[in-house]
């Protein structure tokens, strides 16, 4: 095991994660199963890369509140180094609606992760590290896209291994995937599922979507939920099914496969290898009610 200092750049936020047991009674009460936890998909994928043994500091923006303290206080006890700062607005929040499938759609509030500033975060640069991973969230911020650009260009002049996750459709569309490719410049790694790489790529199907992607980045991930996963690393593909038998949720499952997928890329383990592990740590969440299992 090669141990890597890691600083991720992310949201913090407070998950409500609320699974309808019918259909829902508009204006009256729906019986539900509800589950309060620490949000952020970066913080998921930081989780995973904790679990793969690395060093991993946390970089965020929170409010002076109980969901910052819930965030803080579970990612110490997962072992990570938490740098937040504190600004004068709540800690975000995420309410995650779950259907029968497992799928989600996310009503959210993004509070203080759109006052990140810079500063705070290359204060994190003066100590070593390896790599460095900005979450797509805060490059399609307005807010703190010049923010997350800027570090993602000054870890990369300092020769530090580097990657960007997408993360979402909708804020993607309205930045337009031009201006995030234009931020994520650079970077060596690109995280992406399915619906992202197609948007991202403008391409109509997945083999097209990596090629695409690939002429800006080093090594391409693609999750593809029930499908598995596929990546491209150094002009090579690769392929795997997903392990998953039961999925309960799907909240967070893309962020600890590819966590998990970079943190053993970085331990030395072939693209094969890693996205196997990729599809082992996505099946824990699946299973599960909220992203952390």
């Amino acid at each position: 095991m090669i141990a890597r200092d890691v600083v991720i750049v992310g949201d913090v936020m407070l998950d409500v994660v609320v699974k309808p047991s019918t259909d829902i009674a508009p204006s009256s009460d729906t019986p539900s199963r509800v589950r309060l936890n620490r949000g952020g998909a970066a913080a998921n994928f930081a989780e995973a890369l904790a679990r793969a043994g690395h060093h991993v500091t946390y970089v965020g923006a929170c409010g002076a509140d109980l969901a910052a303290k819930l965030f803080e206080d579970t990612l110490r006890g997962a072992g990570i180094e938490v740098a937040l700062e504190c600004v004068d607005i709540s800690t975000g929040v995420v309410v995650a609606v779950v259907d029968g499938v497992g799928q989600r759609a996310m009503l959210t509030d993004r509070g203080a992760n759109s006052m990140l500033g810079l500063e705070h975060v290359l204060r994190r640069f003066e100590q070593p590290f390896d790599h460095f991973h900005v979450s797509g969230y805060t490059l399609l911020d307005p807010l703190t896209t010049d923010v997350g650009r800027a570090a993602l260009a000054r870890a990369i002049e300092l020769g530090r291994s580097t990657s960007v996750d997408v993360c979402s459709v909708a804020p993607l569309i309205e930045m337009t995937p031009p201006a995030f490719m234009e931020a994520a410049r650079g970077a060596r790694f690109l995280f992406a599922n399915e619906e992202e790489a197609l948007t991202l790529s403008g391409c109509g199907d997945v083999t097209a979507a990596i090629d695409r992607l690939a002429h800006d980045f080093n090594e391409v991930v693609i999750t593809r939920g029930e499908h598995g996963a596929r990546a491209r690393s150094e002009g090579v593909d690769y392929d795997v099914t997903t392990t998953s038998d039961v999925v309960v949720d799907t909240t967070g499952a893309g962020d600890a496969a590819t966590g998990a997928y970079l943190g053993a890329r970085l331990d030395g383990a072939a693209p094969l290898d890693a996205l196997a592990l990729a599809m082992t740590a996505s099946a824990r969440v699946v299973g599960a009610l909220g992203a952390l299992g």
